[in-house]
């Protein structure tokens, strides 16, 4: 994949990230579009920034679950759909300043990030339910109209937005990425990211603001094309939350299974993309007890196959098994069990040659291979390299990832129908 030449290349080493959804929304409990999905009118939603005091903020602690989870980096909701605002804004009242914490949340987690070298990325919603300008017109992910009072006007919001914009990337130290969400207006002004490159040149910025940006968001493995093996030709990072309903805390949140979310981020890490895995910090500050649990067992997972994903490159067109992806560092190829295996042995057709070790990165022990022709391989009469006794009952709920070190691991596999078939050809 083509990289950017510049600061923003930080975003092809540190792949995997901590996706934070917070706000007013914490408070009860239910969804970030609270607001919006429950049907809360504004002039009682606003008043839930009277209870706004998440005293056991600590974003040291946040970034230390980050670190554990084997994440590099942190995207944090600067402002959702509903409008409030978690840094010291000079453009709207709505902000964390004016309730009982009245502490700049924004500036508190860029302080700890730049202190340990975390980049920071800052979500910025283009929706806004309670900013008078922006014209609610009952579309998706809007309320149903203006209400009494508002004065919608789209270029005035613009410039509302580009004035907070300014200040984000102003007031808090190198931001290392821009993340929009909701255009729903699919207004094009590349302007606006224009000025946050023009303040913030080693910022990334996605594809769902003002213009294309920098990268490609598939959120929650809607993407039809997401278990496809052919690597991804622009930047792209993927979102999943650890919740099924919500992305803001949600009190009683229904949780993805550990083999669920751990397919996901190895089906597009091993496949060349980032991946951003979502919590939702309860009102207090404090990440629910089983996101914790759940982002410290993948961080188990992770630290033991991480060398199969940052730094590797996505190979699996060295195999026509599509059942598994393939990585790789130079003569060193990873298999990537990450769809469900329907047998303990794995044949990597038409690879031939056997590696001189082959072993589970999840648990370091030695795997047994082979290089022989197999019944079903009747038709070839050839043999092929197989994986075999593997694990896959004993480690049912997670994604197995076996690394093979060849003394000569080629670019390119032969596809010919030569007696040499199925042997590694430069």
């Amino acid at each position: 994949m083509k990289r950017f030449g510049d600061g923003r290349d930080w975003f092809f080493e540190k792949r995997f990230g901590l996706f934070l959804h917070w706000g007013l929304y914490a408070i009860p409990g239910w969804h970030e579009q609270h607001q919006w999905r429950g049907r809360v009118p504004r002039d009682e939603y606003v008043k839930l920034a009277a209870q706004w005091d998440p005293v056991r903020y600590d974003p040291d602690a946040w970034l230390d679950l980050a670190e554990a989870a084997g994440m590099r980096y942190v995207c944090l909701t600067a402002k959702h759909h509903d409008g409030f605002c978690l840094w010291d804004t000079k453009q709207t009242a709505y902000n964390t300043m004016n309730t009982p914490y009245g502490r700049d949340v924004v500036g508190m987690l860029a302080d700890a990030c730049h202190r340990r070298n975390v980049p920071l990325c800052l979500y910025y919603s283009c929706v806004d339910w309670h900013h008078p300008h922006y014209p609610n017109q009952g579309r998706h992910h809007e309320l149903p109209g203006p209400l009494p009072g508002d004065e919608p006007d789209h270029a005035r919001y613009l410039e509302f937005v580009r004035a907070q914009v300014r200040e984000l990337c102003t007031n808090y130290g190198p931001v290392a990425g821009f993340w929009w969400d909701m255009n729903v207006e699919r207004h094009v002004d590349p302007s606006i990211n224009a000025l946050i490159r023009r303040l913030q040149p080693g910022a990334v910025i996605n594809d769902r603001g003002y213009d294309a940006g920098d990268f490609g968001t598939p959120e929650r493995d809607y993407d039809k094309n997401a278990d496809e093996t052919r690597p991804f030709e622009r930047p792209t990072e993927a979102c999943q939350s650890v919740g099924v309903e919500s992305w803001g805390y949600r009190r009683n949140e229904d949780y993805y299974t550990d083999r669920h979310l751990l397919r996901s981020i190895d089906r597009y890490l091993a496949r060349g993309a980032n991946y951003l895995l979502n919590v939702g910090p309860m009102s207090d500050g404090t990440i629910p007890n089983e996101a914790i649990a759940i982002l410290r067992r993948i961080g188990a997972w992770y630290g033991r196959v991480r060398e199969s994903l940052e730094g590797a490159e996505p190979a699996s067109h060295l195999t026509t098994n599509r059942d598994v992806l393939l990585t790789r560092r130079g003569d060193t190829l990873y298999v990537h069990l990450d769809k469900h295996p329907v047998s303990e042995a794995v044949k990597l057709k038409p690879l031939a040659t056997a590696p001189r070790r082959a072993t589970l990165l999840n648990t370091g022990e030695p795997v047994e291979v082979t290089v022989e022709m197999a019944p079903s391989d009747h038709a070839e009469h050839r043999p092929y390299l197989r994986l075999r006794r593997l694990p896959v009952n004993e480690q049912a709920n997670t994604v197995l990832v076996v690394k093979l070190e060849f003394d000569h691991l080629p670019d390119v596999v032969s596809r010919d129908t030569s007696e040499d078939a199925g042997i590694l050809q430069r």
